[in-house]
């Protein structure tokens, strides 16, 4: 507390108060007189300026104070209150001296709600979302299960990037790590955080992205439960892993997201598979080709062996019905066969040109022609009155 306040050390010569030394010793009375103060009512009047100042009155059923909070000290809030709402407000009071009006300068203001200002603001635009299908499970994306180019969005200098590189490099080491800096936190956070996202759109050969920062208050992980951020990750061309917080941290980016993780490194094991674990899974895989494979060809040996039987058997039958029934034909034939008659005393007569003289009529007086018996040939002439 300062000095005590002279209330007549200021008066005039004529004994009158001009208007702005009753506005000042007023000031400097309840300035002196009241401290710093939790006051609860209800908004009115609310209005926001574009210098970032809020003007508005708190009133309850029977009376009203002017209120004012700088943006200054506004800006770390969520939202702006609306009309209707139970607060309380931490503030100083004062007098206006340009209107000699008592007021609050309000440095804090929570809501009466359960989570405050936050959990109002969280609520409105998640009904907003949800409004737009933007929290629909059916239009969530499954993972790449092998990707070779990953997008992190994230602060550069956070453990959290260290994190994620960490884990991809242990777990898949061929995945490229493409980083697209964004602040995690304050005034420029929310901006540069659906540039970053819109750039996904940009980029060849992305297949997945993790968008996250680490652990923090509730007013640090607020630009992820910013609706523009939450609609930006929506429009992603590819599956966004969100990675906010701590375990038990939920924002709106994650309540978007295809995937949730509830913290980087988890975000990182959810977009890559585990090398390791995938080498063990093929070398069981080999084994069990092998073995199929063997088997496989034994059987396919075995059905080509009976198979091979079958054939030569009846190739085998095949040629013996052949060879008996050549040997019928070569009976018959052996049986037709001129030579078979001439061995049985028989004889043909052929002129000179191969023609078989058949009547007494073709042999004539001094024909020479040829004889052709069941050993040979002899040669021949017709003598007359032989």
């Amino acid at each position: 507390m300062g000095a005590p306040v002279d209330l007549f050390g200021a008066a005039s010569a004529e004994g009158a108060w001009t208007v702005s030394e009753v506005t000042r010793r007023a000031r400097a009375v309840i300035e002196q007189g009241m401290p710093p103060l939790w006051v609860r009512g209800e908004i009115t009047s609310f209005k926001a300026y574009r210098s970032g100042h809020w003007y508005f009155t708190l009133r309850d059923e029977s009376a009203q104070l002017r209120c004012v909070m700088w943006s200054r000290d506004n800006r770390g809030l969520p939202a702006a209150p609306a009309d209707g709402l139970q607060v309380f407000v931490f503030g100083r009071p004062t007098v206006w001296d340009e209107r000699g009006e008592f007021r609050l300068t309000v440095v804090e203001l929570l809501s009466t709600e359960a989570g405050g200002l936050w959990q109002l603001a969280f609520e409105k635009a998640k009904a907003a979302l949800a409004k737009d299908g933007l929290l629909d499970p059916a239009r969530k994306r499954p993972l790449p299960p092998f990707p070779r180019r990953i997008a992190v969005i994230t602060s550069p200098d956070g453990a959290a990037l260290r994190d994620i590189l960490a884990v991809t490099a242990r777990r898949w080491p061929v995945a490229e790590i493409l980083v697209l800096p964004a602040k995690v936190q304050g005034d420029t956070a929310e901006a540069e955080l659906c540039r970053a996202l819109a750039k996904l759109a940009r980029l060849e050969g992305v297949e997945v992205a993790i968008v996250g920062r680490g652990g923090g208050a509730k007013e640090d992980l607020w630009s992820f439960n910013s609706e523009r951020v939450a609609r930006a990750v929506g429009r992603s061309p590819v599956p966004v892993i969100s990675a906010v917080g701590h375990e038990t941290d939920v924002t709106l980016c994650d309540l978007v997201a295809d995937v949730r993780a509830p913290t980087p490194s988890a975000a990182a094991e959810a977009a890559t598979p585990d090398r390791a674990e995938l080498l063990a899974i093929l070398d069981r895989l080999g084994e069990r080709l092998a073995r199929g494979l063997a088997g496989r060809s034994q059987r396919v040996i075995d059905r080509l062996e009976r198979t091979a039987d079958r054939v030569i058997g009846a190739m085998t039958t095949r040629l013996e019905q052949h060879r008996y029934r050549l040997s019928a034909l070569g009976g018959r034939l052996d049986a037709l066969s001129p030579l078979k008659i001439l061995e049985r005393g028989y004889a043909v007569a052929r002129d000179a040109e191969g023609r078989v003289l058949r009547r007494v009529a073709q042999l004539t007086p001094d024909l020479a022609f040829r004889l052709r018996v069941t050993d040979g040939e002899v040669p021949a002439r017709i003598v007359e009155g032989g």
